[in-house]
């Protein structure tokens, strides 16, 4: 996967070099020449000197072959202009952005972009959305440790119990919803085509929990 991240503070240096090590293809973008320093040595992606929100700087990091788009700059009016230019320009499939002010918190919502804020928590959230996106994150605990997350049901898996889901101390099915309504399953409820289920689910399994639903998913 191609990510290209516009900033090289704590949380773009911490995310660049663990997509890295995964072997994901990495390329960031800062406009402070010497912030490579914070890239640990022999770094495998590329480094580039510009503005985030430049298109000439974003197309020679490129970002028109771009997979994922993580804007992580220390100036939220800077992520929100480069995240908007990788959704709505180049259609960059994920694009997430780092939240410094609370405030601006709608500003993210109302153009579709995820946002997340705080270093630790920062890192380890952007990770998880972009390797397991057909999960969709609803909250978070602690410092992301456990995620509450929604999936509907893939067809290949009705009439299985819900309970068969479940992984002790790793993922627990805690509410569904079928047909519009709400409910909590009760022992021995199947899962029927269509179903949204809300799974409890500790962040380490998170690939597991994909590993259930990608035969339908095709990824």
């Amino acid at each position: 996967m191609r990510v290209v991240i516009v900033g090289c503070g704590r949380v773009g240096a911490t995310l660049a070099a663990q997509l890295a090590t995964e072997g994901h293809d990495i390329r960031l973008v800062d406009r402070r020449p010497t912030a490579h320093k914070l890239l640990p040595v022999g770094f495998p992606g590329t480094f580039h000197v510009g503005n985030a929100f430049a298109r000439p700087v974003l197309e020679t990091a490129g970002i028109g072959g771009a997979d994922a788009f993580v804007a992580a700059t220390s100036a939220d009016n800077t992520n929100i202009v480069s995240a908007r230019t990788a959704k709505e320009t180049y259609r960059v499939p994920i694009v997430l952005a780092r939240l410094h002010d609370p405030r601006r918190a709608d500003i993210y919502q109302d153009l579709g972009i995820p946002a997340v804020s705080s270093v630790r928590w920062a890192v380890s959230r952007i990770h998880q959305m972009l390797l397991h996106r057909h999960l969709t994150p609803e909250l978070a605990f602690g410092n992301g440790e456990t995620l509450l997350v929604r999936s509907e049901i893939p067809d290949y898996l009705a009439g299985r119990p819900l309970t068969a889901f479940d992984v002790d101390g790793e993922i627990r099915v805690v509410e569904i919803t079928r047909a519009g309504r709400s409910l909590l399953p009760a022992h021995g409820v199947a899962a029927e085509p269509g179903d949204l289920v809300t799974f409890a689910v500790a962040a380490t399994a998170l690939g597991r929990l994909r590993g259930f639903l990608d035969k339908e998913l095709g990824t």
